[in-house]
């Protein structure tokens, strides 16, 4: 197995004959059987873990940070030092805790595995010799793939046709110019970038076409060695801030648990008790389910998003697409249907010609490459009956020349029909090809020709210029795109889509910006911009753009409607001016987008996109529109604020409670709430916290941008921290001097206290208004209920001896329920004075 791994890292160096016979294929490529054969014994397909396996993993996660590592060794020390009872209670609470967190992040997890089935990447590939579509993933060595423009490169391959093939190789060498690719046979020492004859995994083709041997899949391809040594997950900006967040927090938790453990032990509390005390402490105040509540609120948020047409390949771009302020798109398909029909073919005169049609309908006809809406609606052309001529040869569309050439014998002679931007195939024509068939010099009526080019453009029509040339040779390269004849213009109309006023309104209102990219006229695009109510657009052309400095661009690309005329290395260059001033998405589908998508902060893609556009994207829309892309940022809203909702709950009164049990324990004589009591306690409130992911939210919380504000959080903890300490002060001289409470009774009452505080201020953190104005979910509202309702029972049932806890005297109970309904309504009135006093954002 070794010396065939050897082998394959040197594949460029045999020909398609040898890598025929090593892994039994031909040019027809492998049958089903084989593959089937292939696949069962191949490892390397399966390079996920079995969902037994990734269960399992889960599982140990919820228990491996080191404060539930250090809790679960007390346990068993407790109960090795013969306290069985208590470490049996501690242990059950603790795996039920890390249980349902289990159950929860599996469900999250589930629907993220779903999301990435439906969008998953596929190849052209030969099989039986026919031609068929498969997932990449079930791609074997022996198989042999047919690539076109837009087209990811699933494995490692030796080339075996190219027809101006170019790769695009950055990410493995760096080079960001696309390279050429050709069949053949090379030194084994060539190096990486100069191995021509190859296709490698991650890389995609820019234009052209080709068919590829597969040789090398899975980790043993260059890119799955690369990615195994150097995975790392990039933590998106959200991402970041929460766990320092959750590091900020467990630091204040660990000092003062450790605090808490020296004092009790001087003070004489047992070792054992005193540590499980502190332990427990530590895991009630730490954030524990701050990354179980993320990933459940994301994906709770991505399940709702595929059921409106939008899929999420990160969870984490869920939160990213909830504080986009600015859209930048390209107008077609987007601003316009995207269903492009020819509205006419005319010649240079402006006049309808049969003539230019035919080559145009031959051009588009006979173009296999790069797919696009032009060809397919040239296609549908109807010429007169005339007999087809037969291909000799095609140069692909590429975005540096901006055209697609076409040689054909006619049975007469040789033609070469080239067509493309109208500026490109002017700039390669030396002559002109009038009404009456004559062939004038180009330079007689280069200003007729522009002044064409700007009527029809005003006139909201695409355009595309056509020219051709007879020559003798019967093959084609780029060098022979000169000195060619114009012949005419193919006016094209893509109609403003139907309800898109309505769609820009409705990102309006969410506070999101649109601006329109696209390569197109600046006429043309004036003419859309018109048509969806921007009366005045401020437009960038390419050329521009060109001329402006950084420090320039910067300033006026807040400012523009529209960039017009821009090249595809362009976009990225504006998006990342933009970056400056605002979170902007990009929304495209072409090969000429995948910069742009990888430039902004939420790079948005179709389903019907190329792979490498779809492959680079965040998102992915089942419908280009903008109305779905309305509801994706809605929801991502959502989710940005059930997530900060468990930040504020966790930050003020959670920490607040215990840390004054953690104040009480330094006073007391006896411990005021037991080890196991405090992690009931964080048990039973852990069902109401989870289900927050789902909560409703406020429509005025939805139409902002949602951005992490630190110092918001910090004063609110701050505030709603001392408030909730001031209410436990009070509970705390209630119990001891007015109802004189002995040890057990003051524990029981804390307890019921602390959970039925923390059960009802959530209603009160959830919303900005006053509770009784926001209406909560009903799990939310059920679920703290139920829980409310165990709570006041707990204390009543046979084995409540066993969790330390008694039954309460009727004054005890009205007493601490007086206490919770004062907590609860007077941090209603401060919420709402805190949000308006807006000093609090800037302290």
């Amino acid at each position: 197995m070794e010396a065939e791994q050897n082998l394959k890292t040197k594949f460029w160096n045999f020909d398609k004959n040898y890598w025929y016979q090593q892994l039994h294929s031909s040019d027809n490529g492998l049958s089903q059987a084989e593959v089937d054969k292939l696949y069962h014994f191949s490892p390397e397909h399966r390079r996920g873990k079995s969902p037994l396996q990734k269960d399992l993993i889960l599982f140990i996660r919820q228990y491996k940070s080191p404060l539930m590592l250090l809790l679960i060794g007390a346990v068993f020390l407790s109960a090795f030092l013969g306290d069985e009872t208590d470490g049996i209670i501690i242990l059950f609470i603790v795996l039920s805790s890390g249980t349902l967190s289990f159950i929860q992040e599996r469900n999250a997890g589930r629907v993220v595995e779903k999301l990435q089935s439906m969008i998953a990447i596929k190849s052209m590939v030969m099989r039986d010799g026919q031609a068929r579509e498969i997932e990449s993933s079930l791609i074997v060595p022996g198989d042999i793939l047919i690539f076109q423009a837009g087209d990811m490169i699933p494995a490692d391959c030796l080339i075996l046709e190219s027809n101006e093939l170019h790769a695009n190789e950055a990410s493995l060498t760096g080079e960001s110019f696309p390279v050429r690719k050709n069949s053949g046979v090379l030194d084994e020492q060539t190096e990486l970038a100069k191995r021509t004859n190859c296709l490698w995994e991650g890389s995609s083709v820019i234009s052209g076409s080709g068919k590829a041997l597969v040789i090398a899949i899975g980790d043993d391809t260059i890119f799955g060695n690369i990615a195994e040594s150097a995975s790392v997950d990039v933590q998106t900006e959200f991402e970041k801030n929460i766990n320092d967040f959750g590091y900020f927090l467990m630091k204040i938790t660990l000092i003062l648990s450790i605090f808490i453990l020296i004092v009790n032990i001087l003070q004489h509390k047992g070792v054992i008790e005193s540590a499980l005390f502190a332990l427990a402490l530590a895991v009630g105040m730490a954030p524990e389910l701050l990354p179980a509540i993320t990933t459940i609120a994301m994906s709770a948020g991505a399940d709702r998003l595929l059921k409106k047409k939008v899929i999420v390949k990160k969870l984490s771009s869920i939160q990213n697409l909830g504080e986009v302020n600015l859209l930048c798109t390209d107008k077609t398909g987007t601003i316009t249907e995207g269903i492009i029909s020819v509205f006419g073919v005319v010649d240079s005169s402006g006049k309808e010609s049969d003539y230019v049609k035919t080559l145009a309908f031959w051009n588009a006809t006979f173009e296999t490459g790069y797919i696009n809406p032009i060809d397919v609606a040239l296609r549908n052309l109807k010429i007169e009956s005339s007999p087809m001529p037969k291909k000799l040869g095609e140069l692909p569309f590429d975005f540096i020349r901006k055209r697609l050439s076409i040689l054909v014998n006619t049975g007469q002679e040789n033609i070469l029909i080239s067509k493309g931007a109208f500026e490109q195939i002017r700039n390669i024509c030396t002559s002109i090809r009038i009404s009456d068939g004559q062939i004038e010099d180009i330079l007689q009526h280069k200003g007729s020709l522009e002044q064409q080019f700007l009527q029809y453009g005003e006139n909201g029509y695409r355009v595309i210029g056509v020219c051709e040339k007879i020559i003798a040779e019967t093959s084609i390269s780029k060098d022979q795109e000169t000195q060619m004849v114009f012949v005419g213009f193919i006016l094209l109309n893509d109609p403003v889509k139907a309800g898109i006023t309505e769609a820009i309104n409705e990102l309006h209102e969410l506070q999101v910006q649109l601006k329109i990219i696209t390569g197109d006229n600046q006429n043309v695009a004036r003419s859309i911009a018109k048509k969806i109510g921007i009366n005045n657009p401020v437009i960038l052309t390419g050329q521009n753009l060109l001329l402006m400095s950084t420090e320039a661009l910067d300033i006026k690309v807040k400012e523009t409607h529209i960039f017009a005329e821009i090249e595809p290395q362009q976009k990225e260059h504006v998006i990342q001016s933009l970056r400056k001033s605002f979170t902007v998405a990009y929304m495209g589908d072409g090969i000429n987008d995948v910069s742009a998508i990888n430039a902004a902060d939420v790079g948005i893609s179709v389903e019907n996109a190329v792979d490498i556009a779809r492959s680079a994207a965040d998102i992915v829309l089942l419908e280009k529109n903008l109305m779905v892309l309305a509801e994706g940022i809605r929801e991502g809203r959502k989710t940005f604020t059930n997530t900060l909702k468990y930040i504020l709950i966790n930050t003020g009164s959670t920490f607040g409670n215990m840390f004054s049990v953690a104040i009480a324990s330094l006073i007391l004589s006896y411990l005021p709430m037991l080890p196991k009591q405090i992690l009931l306690t964080n048990f039973i409130t852990d069902f109401p916290y989870l289900s927050i992911a789902s909560d409703n939210v406020d429509e005025e919380q939805i139409v902002m941008p949602g951005k992490w504000d630190l110092k918001l959080i910090r004063n609110y903890m701050i505030i709603f921290g001392i408030h909730s300490s001031l209410f436990d002060l009070i509970t705390f001289l209630i119990l001891l001097y007015v109802l004189k409470a002995p040890e057990s009774r003051f524990q029981t009452a804390w307890f019921i206290e602390s959970i039925l505080t923390e059960l009802f201020i959530l209603f009160i953190i959830r919303t900005r208004k006053n509770f009784f104005k926001s209406k909560p979910s009903k799990y939310l509202i059920f679920i703290s209920l139920a829980g409310a309702v165990i709570t006041l029972a707990l204390p009543y049932v046979s084995w409540a001896s066993k969790i330390g806890l008694v039954p309460l005297p009727l004054i005890n109970i009205i007493t601490m329920l007086i206490i919770v309904a004062a907590y609860v309504l007077s941090a209603d009135v401060l919420k709402v004075w805190f949000y308006k006093n807006k000093i609090f954002r800037t302290l």
